[in-house]
């Protein structure tokens, strides 16, 4: 049984989400189109980058794996925990001026260690964006509904995508990669403004199902402590299976996403006039349905058996395995681009049910640091590894094969689909031994 499920009663009324819970969920959402639109930038801007400052493919991997990973990995611990006991909303619209600027600051880059720089300063900031969210949906929504509030919020990370390449594309092929970074530097200085001043910070726990009259003499539960909450994460074997089958996951995901426009381009023939519509549209429409859809179907599947938390992502991951590869071995960008339109959303069906079944397991006080500490092993080994380990493929096999060096980094990620399909069917049984101890 985990910590929160002895204040809950099967079966107790709980309140529904009302007008203003569907205000703040778009609200944050934008915040996170943002978010991931700011990330994504130099991947989708990777060639006209290469061509003014002159890097490698294995910087461009340092750039977007480990020198951002590794600030906001690290950080999001430390924020979570302050988040968690201070104002959530204030932390995430301060976060969010913090990277915005950053991104500016790209774009003012001279040469490869100032973007570096910049970089590590955007990620920083983005440290202090989801952990935050994530706990101030679950107190808009209460259980029963928060897989579809949290699938809408995950639409972030497709949405900006979708943006960046068309938006980001198209303004390098007008004008130059460096206006694209200071003009979305500037709408999310403006976005953090109207978080600090139209998003109100909801009562910890206030829609949870709590005991109806809990006893007179029971004691107040402490704040939860940051070693505390430490040890409940790690020492819970379902959120520490889930987290590292996530990082797995990750290193997929990232690794793609890093270097998918590139890759296009360079490989496929693709243009940036190209990159701006065809792959904007694959990225919205087949990234966006896995992430509802996959929210969808664990509201409905987690009621029947817990394991649908373990079961859905594993299944998806089956399927996306073999139309990853011939994407890969495509001949053609049209070609390729109906192979991964597939693939790009059942990559994510194990987002929605990461999020959801990590803030149901927790007490209310600790769902940003836990959400943080999900956050913590997934990008550290999915975003922190996954880029780098693709770009010093890349790198590598240039000598043997200089015209297709990305395709053939690219075909090495398979066994890491093998590994994250083997870690979430692990969870699934760590997750029917947790249920059935429970149950006695």
């Amino acid at each position: 049984m985990t910590e929160s499920s002895s204040h809950l009663v099967p079966g107790a009324r709980v309140a529904r989400p009302g007008a203003g819970a569907w205000f703040v969920l778009a609200v944050l959402c934008f915040v996170y189109v943002l978010n991931f639109l700011d990330r994504q930038l130099l991947s989708i801007l990777a060639k006209p980058i290469q061509d003014d400052l002159g890097v490698t493919d294995g910087q461009l991997g340092m750039l977007g794996g480990l020198y951002f990973a590794a600030f906001y990995c690290i950080l999001a611990i430390p924020v979570g925990w302050l988040a968690d006991r201070t104002n959530r909303v204030r932390v995430l619209s301060l976060a969010c001026a913090l990277w915005s600027a950053a991104t500016a600051a790209c774009g003012l880059s001279t040469n490869y260690g100032q973007l570096a720089v910049s970089r590590m300063a955007v990620g920083v900031g983005e440290a202090g964006g989801v952990p935050p969210s994530y706990a101030i949906i679950s107190d808009y929504f209460p259980s029963g509904t928060r897989g579809t509030a949290l699938s809408l919020f995950n639409l972030g990370p497709p949405i900006g995508q979708a943006l960046g390449v068309a938006f980001g594309a198209s303004i390098a092929a007008a004008y130059s990669w460096r206006d694209a970074f200071i003009w979305v530097g500037v709408v999310g200085v403006a976005t953090a403004v109207v978080v600090f001043l139209f998003v109100k910070e909801p009562k910890k726990g206030g829609l949870d199902r709590l005991e109806t009259h809990p006893p007179a003499d029971a004691a107040p539960v402490p704040r939860a402590g940051f070693w505390a909450t430490c040890k409940m994460f790690f020492a819970n074997p379902v959120l520490r299976g889930m987290a590292l089958a996530c990082a797995a996951t990750q290193f997929v995901t990232y690794a793609l996403l890093n270097f998918a426009t590139l890759f296009l381009m360079r490989e496929k023939g693709m243009t940036l006039e190209q990159v701006a519509v065809w792959y904007a549209l694959l990225v919205l429409v087949g990234t966006g349905a896995g992430m509802l859809v996959s929210g969808r179907l664990i509201d409905r599947l987690a009621k029947r058996s817990k394991t649908a938390y373990a079961w859905l992502p594993a299944v998806g991951l089956a399927l996306a395995a073999p139309l990853f590869a011939a994407f890969v071995w495509a001949p053609t960008w049209p070609l390729a681009l109906m192979f991964l339109l597939l693939p790009m959303g059942l990559n994510y069906f194990y987002l929605s049910p990461a999020v959801t079944l990590v803030q149901e397991e927790v007490r209310p006080d600790q769902r940003v640091m836990s959400g943080a500490l999900l956050l913590l092993v997934m990008n550290l080994i999915g975003l922190g590894l996954g880029p780098t380990y693709l770009g010093a493929a890349s790198d590598w096999f240039r000598a043997s094969h200089p015209d297709n060096s990305l395709q053939m980094a690219l075909y090495t990620l398979l066994p890491f689909y093998a590994l994250a399909i083997a870690l979430f069917a692990g969870l699934a049984g760590k997750i029917r031994r947790q249920v059935g101890e429970s149950a006695r």
